[in-house]
């Protein structure tokens, strides 16, 4: 089966801009992450990136990863959107995938969990929504892309589709991280993420 090369898509999208800069809240999931992807995409879109991730335990090291991700916001002077950490929303949401391998059944909820909340902050306030998770080498890009093109349906508000580690996006994350002095966590986020690691 062929999937979509959804960087030539985003190529797409982008050269059908015009010289204004299009509206976009970008869900991130951490600094060095976001780091590449704010590069990339910065001279085509008006970007604000929103901090929701309850999905992150324990709680230090939530705020660890969002105060480095405000960190390089104020650096790059790109608007910032908040949400409250909630842990909760994360346990209830993956109840009865507690036992899932790291990558397994579990993930796909985790990603639609904080894209949904993404598009519903988009909803009305920008042109699109995204997401910096298809960075990671080690994230399924079609299914973030098929989550996204859902909500993009459910919402009435268009996604950015896209594959962020192609063009070296993720060698460039890590240069980039070098570069701010950015903190790059061993684990992806959640305590069976962290269990994971351990192993």
């Amino acid at each position: 089966m062929n999937r979509i090369n959804y960087n030539i898509k985003m190529n797409e999208i982008i050269a059908g801009f015009n010289d204004e800069k299009t509206s976009i809240l970008l869900h991130s999931c951490c600094g060095p992450c976001s780091s590449a992807v704010l590069e990339r995409i910065k001279d085509y879109f008006d970007i604000t990136v929103v901090y929701y991730n309850p999905n992150i335990f324990p709680q230090e090291e939530y705020i660890h990863r969002k105060n480095e991700q405000i960190r390089l916001l104020e650096i790059l002077k790109i608007k910032f959107l908040d949400c409250d950490y909630d842990h909760n929303d994360f346990l209830c949401c993956i109840k009865g995938l507690e036992d899932e391998p790291e990558g397994g059944a579990r993930c796909p909820v985790c990603f639609r969990l904080r894209l949904e909340k993404t598009a519903k902050l988009a909803q009305g306030k920008f042109d699109y929504f995204g997401t910096t998770l298809s960075v990671s080498p080690h994230k399924d890009v079609y299914l973030i892309n098929q989550i996204g093109k859902s909500l993009e349906e459910k919402y009435g508000v268009k996604f950015l589709y896209a594959d962020f580690k192609k063009e070296n996006g993720f060698l460039k994350s890590i240069n980039l991280s070098k570069k701010y002095e950015l903190y790059r966590q061993d684990y992806c986020g959640c305590e069976y993420s962290l269990k994971a690691t351990k192993k």
